[in-house]
């Protein structure tokens, strides 16, 4: 296990390099810069500020000089819209509220999807089956962008439960998990039905049966091993993307989060953040895939470490 950990570390390391290399030229040729959008400026001002922030080098000598920084010093650079800000500091600033978002949303979505699944599978073809593929069909289909005004309309604005936007106090953070963790919910239930089905029709499930052993002993003891293989899958992607936050709910709800700073760093032409914004998700993508192949030898033994 560790040698398998230890290699899969190593073969990180030209994955995160072509990541980050290509990520810098490509931000680097698209049209516009990070000054374009600033007031008029004078030629002196404007080349003062490219020089500041190292945009009057060569790109070749920016591009080695960036890579020294992340590498040597983990410094990612200095943001061009928040000059007196660095990207760390950024990052640090905005990626716990995104955090706690993801966090109450997976623990959301985990609840309901793996809830809603078992109970399909096991009451395949009745009713509940029914309503729980039903329930993951609308949260599939229905987008944030629908769901989450739908929420704050119903319990802000009508019911008056919840404020409609803010991140202030611990009730803010229940409509926006909840959309976010419903959109979740339903992938985990379609994934967590299928898996289950094809366990349950295996032999030694039948001979667990046959054996006496009750359903629920068969369920949680035998087949939910099995059956949660898809799910582990699905997992280590989405929850890096749900962790580090979206765009979408963040703007909805007006959350401080690093998802809305990303999108707009991107329109700001801020080079430096949509860089450490990407590195930071391509580092969490990979750490948390090595963790599903190790939670997936953990639930099927028949694979090894190889």
């Amino acid at each position: 296990m560790f040698r398998f950990i230890a290699r899969r570390l190593l073969e990180t390391i030209p994955v995160l390099f072509i990541i980050v290399t290509a990520t810098f030229f490509m931000v680097r040729f698209v049209p516009g810069g990070p000054f374009d959008s600033e007031k008029a400026t004078t030629p002196e001002i404007r080349a003062n500020l490219e020089a500041y922030y190292g945009l009057n080098l060569p790109l070749h000598q920016q591009y080695t000089n960036y890579l020294k920084a992340v590498v040597l010093h983990g410094d990612l650079g200095r943001s061009t819209k928040y000059a007196s800000r660095t990207v760390n500091e950024i990052i640090a600033d905005k990626l716990p509220a995104s955090l706690q978002l993801g966090g109450l949303s997976l623990l959301i979505a985990l609840a309901l999807g793996l809830t809603a699944g078992v109970i399909a599978a096991v009451k395949r073809n009745t009713k509940i089956d029914y309503f729980a593929s039903s329930f993951a069909m609308v949260g599939i289909c229905v987008p944030t962008f629908v769901l989450g005004p739908l929420l704050v309309l119903v319990f802000a604005i009508h019911l008056g439960w919840f404020s409609a936007s803010g991140w202030y106090e611990w009730q803010d953070r229940i409509l926006p998990s909840i959309t976010l963790g419903i959109v979740y919910a339903a992938g985990i239930a379609r994934l967590t039905r299928g898996g289950m089905l094809e366990v349950l029709n295996l032999d030694y499930i039948r001979t667990a049966r046959a054996k006496g052993a009750s359903e629920t002993r068969i369920i949680f003891k035998h087949a939910l091993r099995g059956g949660l293989l898809p799910v582990v899958s699905y997992l280590g992607p989405a929850i890096a993307g749900i962790l580090t936050g979206s765009f979408v709910i963040e703007t909805i709800f007006q959350i401080p989060g690093l998802g809305r700073e990303f999108v707009n760093s991107a329109f700001n032409r801020d080079y430096t953040l949509v860089l450490g914004t990407v590195i930071l998700y391509a580092v969490l993508i990979i750490a948390l895939n090595l963790v599903v192949d190790v939670v997936q030898v953990w639930l099927n033994p028949k694979l090894k470490f190889e």
